[in-house]
């Protein structure tokens, strides 16, 4: 399955143009200094991405992509690297070296067919969205530091950079409501809310102003008087004047012409946008076709494990019933304060630990933590996990929405800890970034289909991880594959198939246990960011096919902990490439 010719082509044209510049060959530096120029050059390009890794060099600028300018220096960075890789002979490089060659060729071509859409016409959305991260940021909390002086400083200067990258947003948005590109009116209307609470005030209860009030205690009265002041400043005549301008225009303006249709199929050149974003995040050439058909199998499948529960607790009636009674169940929901629902997923922890060693000698050394999501985004956000930092200064977080702890069903929190945290994201995320026999630019890297596909493998885990011992819980892992498998789907209905939002949210309703507010923040959730959903199961598939060629071709020399050794080692990397490696070390393991 997930058979693959992006990189075959990728190699004609590089080796192609090996051959054309050998004579140059000879002449060219170190292919670890190439990738090492490479990160070094994209970081201020991509300075939020750079925060985010823990390079505080950039922390006050913003990017540039919305510009024409910005995506043509973007443009102009992909094609330089691909002419620096093609000065060199792939064969003639070490294995981990070729893996390098092959990702930052990936890199570059999959970004440069990004940038040949017209994206920035759709620069803001409910859930995907530069605005709603530089929020997260403005806390003090999150990724962006406050720990000193310049911190502070830096903030205030990122801050200048995002006020213009507003309002290079509203002159995109504005251009794309002449040329047809703008969201679906649900998604519109989500949007409002989300604003609104940021354009008034009081000042010093703003978001932005947060900082301001936990100086660390080392800043002199001086230091804290001026900030203070620059901060009211900034929040004054910035902040809310930038987010009211939003506002203004997103309700008055924007949400008038508000599309009724859902999918990227709706919008001029719609079929080559979701074309691309489909080989982005499975980083295959699958067509939406195979992957809704792999979807409806993949429903059946585990509807008929599904019921296998369902007569296990001795349910009486059909499964879509049965889902209603999970969903209604007030067993279910056994909390009151949100508090308790952090403390259940610490317990999910200590539950797994002692079992984590029979599955894993490759474990991270960064700290991991479990957090509520922050009120302002709470209502529309899933269930996250924000990586940490290889060297300690930051923890991994589990940010875990909970709008109402009295209705908070704790039906999939197993799995749910599996996926967000451990086995799932914290530890692929962290020993990507603590390897140090990577490049730079390789510990940072994601690809959806690994690193999701990771994840909800982990969920596959939980019996041999000591958990799923209550049938529920176990229904619930099920209904998370479901929401996996949905997705497959839903999102290719959406964006290829001409499926209305309704349609989508009835599909979901009559194959999993989420209750509809879920099911309908989830559909807006594919409606604003189609191919990302469809990631999860495509990746999950292939390391479970993987690991069941291996059992299979192995027999008794299978090791459980080699195997995802062999999947964790390298980091992200496209499937194919995966696949590849896999194959290998099955061969050498015979």
């Amino acid at each position: 399955m997930l058979k693959s010719v992006i990189f075959a082509a990728m190699l004609c044209v590089a080796l192609q143009s090996c051959k054309q510049s050998s004579s140059d060959e000879t002449a060219a530096k170190p292919i670890k200094q190439v990738f090492a120029d490479y990160y070094e050059e994209r970081l201020p390009l991509y300075p939020l991405e750079a925060t985010m890794n823990g390079d505080n060099r950039f922390n006050d600028k913003m990017s540039d992509e919305l510009t024409q300018e910005g995506k043509a220096k973007l443009v102009t960075f992909y094609k330089k690297y691909q002419t620096e890789l093609a000065k060199y002979d792939r064969e003639k490089l070490s294995a981990e070296e070729k893996v390098s060659w092959d990702l930052l060729q990936w890199e570059c071509n999959i970004n440069l067919e990004g940038l040949s859409l017209p994206t920035e016409l759709l620069p803001l959305n409910q859930i995907f969205s530069t605005h709603l991260m530089v929020a997260q940021m403005a806390g003090g909390a999150s990724l962006q530091p406050f720990k000193t002086v310049k911190d502070y400083d830096n903030w205030l200067k990122r801050v200048d950079g995002f006020v213009v990258w507003c309002d290079t947003a509203v002159v995109n948005m504005k251009k794309g409501m002449k040329e047809g590109y703008v969201l679906p009116t649900p998604l519109i209307k989500k949007m409002i809310p989300q604003l609104q609470g940021m354009d008034h005030g009081p000042i010093t209860e703003h978001l932005f102003f947060t900082p301001a009030k936990n100086f660390p205690e080392s800043f002199s009265s001086e230091e804290k008087e001026r900030l203070q002041k620059e901060y009211t400043t900034m929040v004054e005549t910035k902040v809310i004047p930038t987010f009211k301008k939003l506002h203004d225009f997103v309700k008055n303006e924007y949400l008038p012409v508000g599309r009724s249709t859902s999918g990227f199929d709706a919008l001029p050149n719609g079929k080559a946008i979701y074309d691309y974003f489909i080989k982005y995040y499975t980083t295959t050439e699958m067509s939406s076709d195979e992957i809704h058909q792999i979807g409806l199998r993949e429903v059946d499948r585990i509807s008929a494990e599904m019921e296998k529960v369902k007569e296990q607790v001795g349910f009486k009636g059909d499964l879509k019933a049965f889902f209603n009674d999970v969903r209604n169940n007030k067993k279910l929901m056994p909390f009151t304060k949100p508090e308790e629902v952090i403390a259940n997923f610490n317990r999910i922890h200590e539950v797994m630990k002692p079992n984590l060693k029979k599955l894993f000698d490759l474990t991270p050394k960064s700290a991991f933590e479990v957090r509520r999501t922050e009120a302002f985004r709470e209502k529309s956000a899933s269930a996250e996990y924000n990586p940490g930092l290889a060297d300690g200064s930051r923890p991994g977080v589990f940010y875990v929405p909970v709008p109402d702890a009295k209705t908070y069903n704790v039906v999939s929190d197993e799995s749910l800890f599996l996926h967000e945290a451990i086995p799932g994201h914290h530890y692929q995320i962290s020993l990507q970034q603590e390897n140090k026999d990577l490049p730079d630019f390789r510990k940072n890297l994601w690809y959806s289909a690994y690193g999701e596909g990771w994840a909800l493998y982990s969920e596959s885990l939980g019996k041999e991880l000591g958990l799923y011992t209550d049938p529920y819980q176990y229904f619930g892992m099920l209904s998370a594959e479901m929401h996996r498998a949905i997705r497959l789907v839903v999102d290719t209905g959406l964006h290829s198939k001409g499926w209305t939002r309704e349609k989508a949210i009835q599909y979901s309703l009559d194959h999993e246990a989420e209750s509809e507010e879920s099911i309908t923040a989830e559909i807006e959730r594919y409606m604003a960011g189609g191919g990302q959903a469809l990631s999860y199961k495509i990746g999950q598939l292939k390391i479970r096919e993987l690991r069941s060629k291996a059992e299979k071709d192995l027999g008794s020399k299978f090791d459980i902990k080699a195997f995802h050794n062999l999947v964790l080692e390298s980091g992200c990397v496209p499937l194919k490439l995966l696949e590849d490696k896999a194959n290998v070390w099955i061969e050498k393991s015979k």
